[in-house]
């Protein structure tokens, strides 16, 4: 009767190892089909450009979305992201600024808002980072997801300038936007007949030429004629004790919602000495 028992049990544990083992495999092949944070891909590209540009916003794993209620706004709110972009990586600001107005809806499209992706890029093969399904194409295709609209810019970029069907583009004057636009649609960026000519009439209704003018004018990219130079002029704040988001959006008349998308900040905490932009306009000189 002993034995008996003894072999029942032996045999119930075995049982139970086996599943566990079992278990611990499939969750093991899970973890590696599990997609790695965006980060991963775009980490080092995103440090050989940062020296002298600008730092990119630390992806914490919040999902941080803009409201962007206009054209306008949407101009002002990623117009220097776009010319940062076209100082690293040669693309022209005015063509980064109008593929992201059309392909996000002005920031505020279905996939733009549930992904932060504001150019419509699919995961293709090879894609490590967070993405969403949505109807394009074809139904249920799988686009990036972004924690924050600035790492689809800077993914826009890379994506542009490592994939060899676009290189040709880069011989192109960083100015000339109308060719550009067509050669984007001539790699096959978009399957839309028209989507340089709608690329173009957003950079002249909006005149975002400004922006690879104002570029040019530092000296960087190429240009194919003389640039009349635009920049930006923005009013600065050295955080004193006791300042605060809200106390400094009464002070400067703006939002607090503006300060932090000028400032690139993820929360309202701010520190004694920290260097805040509150207020920002173009003017040409």
């Amino acid at each position: 009767m002993r034995v008996a028992r003894r072999l029942l049990l032996l045999s119930v544990l075995g049982i139970f190892f086996i599943g566990c083992k079992t278990k611990r495999t499939v969750s093991q092949n899970r973890e590696r089909e599990r997609p790695k944070p965006m980060v991963v891909e775009t980490k080092e590209e995103v440090r050989k450009v940062d020296d002298g540009l600008y730092i990119m916003p630390e992806d914490t794993g919040e999902f941080i979305r803009f409201d962007i209620s206009s054209p306008e706004e949407y101009v002002r709110t990623f117009s220097e992201i776009a010319q940062m972009e076209m100082k690293a990586y040669g693309i022209p600001a005015s063509i980064t600024l109008a593929q992201g107005l059309l392909e996000s809806g002005i920031g505020k499209g279905a996939l733009a808002l549930k992904t932060n992706n504001h150019f419509g890029i699919k995961c293709h093969t090879g894609w490590q980072g967070d993405y969403d399904f949505h109807d394009d194409d074809e139904k249920g295709e799988c686009f990036r997801k972004y924690n924050h609209p600035m790492y689809s810019y800077r993914d826009h970029s890379i994506f542009l300038k490592n994939r060899s069907r676009y290189a040709f583009l880069f011989d192109y004057p960083s100015d000339d936007y109308k060719r550009w636009a067509k050669g984007l649609r001539q790699a096959g960026y978009a399957t839309d007949k028209r989507y340089p000519q709608k690329l173009i009439a957003l950079i002249e209704r909006h005149e975002l030429y400004r922006y690879d003018k104002a570029v040019l004018g530092e000296g960087y990219g190429k240009q194919s004629h003389e640039s009349v130079v635009v920049k930006a002029a923005p009013d600065f704040h050295i955080v004193q004790q006791g300042d605060t988001l809200y106390s400094l959006s009464k002070k400067y008349a703006v939002s607090v919602d503006e300060l932090m998308r000028w400032n690139y900040m993820y929360d309202t905490n701010i520190s004694v000495g920290q260097k805040l932009t509150v207020k920002t306009e173009n003017y040409n000189k």
